[in-house]
């Protein structure tokens, strides 16, 4: 089984290339992560993105570890990425986050470990729930966030200690804007070798991609496709999919490929990663046949210009509508 085409969307702090497609793991339910995870990894994907809040890093670390006994592919061949959450931006919590989640997932080392999101919350201790969520205390009377002063430069140096202690390989961000990757970079001593952010023809973030490239920063799409992923949460409407535009339809019939192929496409040949989701045979088989066909610079300009920079995982909407507390991390 050949195993999906691999790059570096920008120069990484070594020589092993990032997989310009990996299986984004969010939504997955517990009880079919294991199998999907095993299936996606004998059609050759190698690239897994996970994270402590999606619930389901034991799920992905036993379908890693039936893959490897079976021989299907060995440690070092698959990049996987978890993220540390909210609540565990103290310094003095960081590595044990990440030493639970390298226990989930079996694994004595990470590809890559991201900053969730630029939010400090309260510690909420691992006996008494795990993953914590957003909510300090779900059965308080008005459950809220609890926000803690925790600068992200105090939480960086303990990331930066990961990378030395090589329990993580590289060390990056998600859901930051240019202006604290900007102050991040001032200071860092491990510079951050990834930013994963929501990005999709609706959302184009073109300021941000082209501030990542020129400082040598790799970056990850997340909801790749859009609404797809946000409609089932409420945070999308129906009339907002992208896959029934006429220029992603249009390029699909040219090409003779899915809409879905198409969207992900254009998101490789932006030099970017992308991660879609998905618990399907059929879709794993499609969404890794993206490296036999090119868009035109025409077809790249078309989907582009659909962009209305509609940002759907938003903290500043769905944090004050799901956990009773107003929360804007963008401007």
């Amino acid at each position: 089984m050949a195993v999906l085409n691999s790059v570096v969307n920008g120069p990484l702090s070594d020589s092993v290339a990032q997989p310009a497609v990996g299986l984004g793991t969010w939504k997955i339910p517990q009880e079919k992560t294991a199998a999907v995870v095993g299936e996606a990894l004998a059609l050759g994907w190698r690239h897994l993105d996970c994270a402590a809040d999606y619930g389901n890093e034991p799920e992905v670390g036993a379908g890693l570890a039936q893959a490897f006994k079976a021989g299907v592919c060995r440690r070092e061949e698959v990049w996987v990425t978890s993220k540390l959450w909210n609540t565990f931006h103290d310094p003095q919590h960081v590595r044990l986050a990440c030493e639970r989640s390298l226990r989930d997932l079996q694994l004595d080392y990470l590809d890559l470990y991201l900053v969730h999101f630029p939010i400090a919350l309260a510690f909420v201790p691992f006996e008494l729930r795990y993953p914590p969520g957003w909510f300090h205390d779900p059965q308080a009377e008005s459950p809220a966030l609890r926000p803690v002063p925790v600068p992200l430069a105090e939480t960086w140096r303990a990331m930066e200690e990961l990378v030395r202690a090589g329990l993580v390989r590289r060390i990056g961000l998600s859901n930051v804007g240019t202006s604290q990757l900007r102050d991040l970079l001032a200071y860092a001593q491990i510079r951050p070798s990834v930013l994963q952010i929501e990005l999709h023809p609706r959302l184009t973030q073109d300021k941000l991609l082209r501030f990542c490239r020129e400082e040598a920063i790799a970056v990850t799409a997340f909801s790749p496709l859009g609404s797809l992923s946000y409609l089932s949460l409420g945070m999308a409407r129906p009339d907002e999919s992208i896959l029934d535009t006429p220029e992603v339809l249009a390029a699909a019939v040219r090409h003779a490929r899915t809409p879905v192929q198409i969207l992900l496409r254009w998101g490789i040949q932006r030099g970017t990663t992308v991660i879609p989701k998905t618990s399907s045979r059929a879709r794993l088989v499609e969404n890794r046949a993206l490296f036999d066909f090119h868009l035109s610079d025409e077809e790249m300009a078309a989907i582009s210009a659909l962009n209305q920079n509609r940002r759907f995982n938003d903290p500043g909407e769905f944090c004050e509508k799901a956990f009773n507390t107003f929360f804007p991390i963008y401007e």
